[in-house]
């Protein structure tokens, strides 16, 4: 029988791109003359274009928690000052992570299906006790001694990274250092060929443009590619699995920890993904947003170069100012009253980092970048409670050494056209940042 327009594939393709169109926006309208109960904050167009920054300025001000009626993921509530984002991080018991009920991010489905391509749980979009065994069997790999022993590596990674690179001509720093090092780093994590890192970093991309239809014309394709990824660490399960010894790596761990063992397949690509994009992403567009910053505050850039001492404190205030992570979703599993909004049993719930690691409230000169900032540490970027980033140490160890590196060696790396933005309002991403890079 042949497929009917509602199931073939162009009727999928035609439907994608309507959807898109449908919810389209003028990126530069004031937010300030949109109705409260209007304003889509979580539109993607505003971060690819830059100018989502005034939406939670005004929400902030006066609507700190706030209801979008309609938009392309549903009705959703807006989280947008600091405290009132560790209190959902906090309460879990209030506000779930599972797949089941949306999971972690807008455009989240509700689908206990497991047959299905589009439903892949991982320890991030679960629920206490599951969430818990599960990332306390790849925990270890990020423990602090485990760390130590990779700092060398690190550092002669990125000291060749860097000696490598064109002096005097532009080129794509995302690309050139910030998806490099990252990428090695979780070749060595996961213990397979340095060769294939490319391979993780693609599939880490497709997870971010499974629903745009530049990349992809259906979410097929895009779930399509991410299946490719199954194929591949399906045979190094099978491989750590046939070893006489356990190993060290994420896959053995996973392999043999009690709660991972027997993983259907689909939960065992969405842990795969976690750890990918929980690698890569954050990382790379902290160290790319670093560089950004610094251009964009040159007195900033002209103390590091004083004060190289103050690199650590950097770290952080980097991470803070990017928020490599825009936002986290939950569902409210009771009623609940927040700054004095009645948030129903059901409803999503956005907490957007990003706009809580501007708050004024919480944060002194919050609209200022800082890289001697007080208490630098106290963001939002890697969350709180039961779900706080399990690599965060790596990640500042990672943006700790790769700037101690440049400074050994350049006077600047200096940004010399436009930075490109991702299309997502999940990871405040840079796809391209051109530069040219000027001995110390």
């Amino acid at each position: 029988m042949a497929d009917s327009p509602e199931t073939s594939e162009e009727y999928m393709r035609s439907s994608n791109r309507q959807n898109r169109d449908a919810w389209s926006i003028d990126v530069n309208q004031d937010p300030w003359e949109i109705p409260l109960e209007k304003l889509n904050p979580a539109h993607p167009d505003l971060f690819e274009a830059r100018t989502v920054m005034p939406y939670f300025e005004r929400l902030r001000a006066e609507s700190p928690v706030n209801k979008t009626e309609e938009s392309q993921f549903g009705p959703y509530w807006s989280i947008t000052r600091f405290d009132d984002c560790k209190f959902v991080d906090t309460h879990e018991k209030h506000f779930s992570s599972d797949i089941v009920n949306g999971g972690i991010r807008l455009g989240g489905q509700a689908n206990p299906d497991t047959d299905t391509p589009f439903h892949l749980p991982m320890f991030i979009m679960q629920d206490p006790p599951k969430h818990d065994e599960q990332r306390m069997v790849v925990a270890p790999k990020f423990s602090p001694r485990y760390l130590t022993e990779l700092e060398d590596l690190i550092r002669v990674r990125a000291g060749l990274i860097l000696d490598g690179l064109p002096i005097g001509e532009e080129f794509n720093w995302v690309r050139s250092v910030s998806v490099e090092l990252t990428g090695q780093m979780l070749a060595t994590l996961f213990d397979i060929p340095q060769e294939d890192r490319h391979k993780v970093i693609y599939w880490s991309d497709t997870v971010e443009r499974l629903g745009d239809p530049d990349y992809f014309e259906t979410p097929e394709q895009g779930f399509a590619e991410l299946w490719k990824c199954w194929e591949y660490f399906d045979a190094v399960w099978k491989e750590r699995e046939g070893q006489s010894e356990p190993g060290t790596d994420l896959i053995s761990m996973l392999v043999h920890g009690e709660s991972t063992r027997n993983m259907p397949p689909n939960e065992y690509l969405g842990n795969i993904l976690l750890l990918i994009v929980g690698g890569n992403d954050t990382t790379r567009n902290s160290i790319s947003g670093g560089v950004l910053a610094l251009n964009e505050h040159p007195d900033q850039y002209a103390k590091l170069n004083r004060q190289p001492s103050l690199i650590p404190n950097m770290v952080s205030e980097i991470i803070r100012w990017q928020s490599p992570v825009a936002h986290m979703a939950r569902t409210a599993m009771e009623d609940v009253t927040l700054s004095g909004k009645n948030i129903r049993k059901g409803d999503k719930v956005v907490m957007w980092y990003l706009s809580g690691n501007r708050d004024e409230q919480a944060i002194p000169d919050a609209g200022r970048f800082l890289i001697d900032r007080n208490n630098a540490r106290a963001h939002l970027s890697f969350g709180f409670g039961v779900h706080r980033c399990v690599g965060n140490r790596l990640a500042e160890m990672q943006l700790k050494i790769i700037w101690e590196e440049i400074l050994k060696r350049f006077k600047r790396v200096e940004v010399v056209g436009e930075p490109r933005y991702l299309r997502s309002s999940f990871i405040n991403g840079i796809t391209d940042l051109p530069v040219i890079v000027h001995r110390a």
